[in-house]
């Protein structure tokens, strides 16, 4: 379980060193605004990690075994990385940032392949839903440093020196590596290439289900991930001001998320993921009609923090019970690959279905639209009672 906590961590580190912290950097230096906005296409890995993960699967790089031995090799790449990305210079050339950003991505998309593979060959069944709330808690608190700290750091030191300091936090994900036990996989893993690449595939469609199963995946979070793209301007058109929406709904939303992720873990060693998925689903969709509450009520500190409070928390427990959902279903074999394969498809609703959300909003109004972020969610849930029939 600390081992889940701490690979988290790592993982969560290197997102917004390409993202925010970027953005910041770049602009502070000068660089064209669109410029920047290409430079959202530097986060392709993280969306196409399926393509290289059966190399993972198939290949042993060193004696410490298949999964620490890809992890303490990706690890110290992307330490590498991310110091190269520091050295760089974007106002005189941001093309070469674009290329030392492109190698952290891949370095870490890569990680996240492995620790993902990791967790669920680790972990038994019963264990995969703490275990994923605290691997997901970790990646929010490697995400709060490099993010949140990054950028308050920048204020005192040089951008330069903010991403050295990162590069050296992730000696954290390395001692993990050294200190954790490598996996037994009683499955065996590939033997060849066509093992490797081809059979991940092949075995999960065989199964019965599993074009519903896909569906879920693309459909549980969706509502909430739909109502959360639009907080932000709803918040400053309620008339909060951006420290009232920093400290309520980052601050404090941050912690309630951490909050809601334990519990959603504790509660699914007692329940099982497939009873904590509807009980988290329900809340989800529920809290995110706290949202139109707060529209009728209008500026209110208080009703904005308990609103916060129920979205976070519920979404936190649901974050969890999808994610130790989704490695629950991977065939250990292939875990690195399926597991690549779900984890991308989980990212596209988060594109497609927020991309039309601010057109909606102008249409209804703030009310409706959140009620029918509620009502979004049903169908996943819907689809919950069909897959529950394939599970062995």
């Amino acid at each position: 379980m600390i081992v889940a906590f701490f690979m988290g961590f790592s993982c969560g580190v290197p997102l917004l060193l390409t993202l925010s912290v970027l953005q910041a950097w770049m602009k502070e230096k000068g660089v064209d605004l669109g410029v920047i906005g290409l430079f959202s296409l530097v986060g392709l890995p993280y969306t196409l990690k399926f393509l290289w993960a059966p190399v993972l699967d198939r290949f042993t790089p060193l004696s410490m075994g298949r999964r620490k031995g890809w992890l303490l090799l990706i690890q110290l790449c992307l330490m590498v990385a991310i110091a190269g990305l520091g050295l760089t210079d974007p106002g005189n050339n941001p093309w070469m940032v674009a290329i030392a950003a492109m190698f952290v991505t891949f370095f870490s998309a890569s990680q996240d392949i492995v620790v993902d593979a990791y967790r669920r060959e680790d972990l038994t069944d019963r264990e995969l839903g703490l275990g994923s709330s605290l691997y997901v808690n970790g990646y929010r608190v490697g995400m709060l440093l490099s993010g949140s700290g990054g950028l308050i750091l920048a204020d005192h030191i040089p951008f330069r020196l903010v991403y050295l300091i990162m590069a050296a936090s992730l000696s954290i994900g390395v001692i993990t590596t050294l200190l954790a036990r490598e996996p037994e996989v009683s499955e065996g893993t590939p033997t060849t290439f066509r093992e490797a690449v081809l059979d991940p595939f092949t075995e999960y469609f065989s199964r019965d289900g599993a074009v519903a199963i896909l569906a879920f995946i693309l459909l549980y979070k969706i509502g909430d991930q739909m109502a959360t793209t639009m907080t932000m301007p709803f918040y400053i058109e309620l008339g909060f001001s951006k420290t009232e929406i920093g400290a309520v709904a980052k601050l404090f939303g941050f912690w309630a998320t951490i909050a809601g992720g334990l519990a959603g873990g504790v509660i699914m060693l007692r329940l099982g993921i497939y009873r904590s998925l509807w009980i988290f689903g329900l809340l989800q969709a529920v809290s995110t009609t706290g949202f139109a509450i707060l529209d009728r009520i209008g500026h209110s500190l208080p009703a904005l923090a308990t609103v916060i409070a129920g979205e976070n928390f519920s979404g936190g427990m649901g974050t969890a019970a999808y994610v130790a959902f989704m490695a629950s279903i991977t065939n250990k074999k292939f875990t690195a690959t399926q597991y690549a394969l779900l984890s991308s498809l989980m990212g596209i609703p988060r594109v497609l279905a927020s991309a039309p959300t601010g057109y909606i909003a102008e249409f209804t109004g703030w009310t409706t639209f959140f009620i029918l972020c509620a009502i979004a969610a049903l169908p996943g849930l819907v689809l919950l009672k069909f897959i529950r029939r394939y599970d062995n």
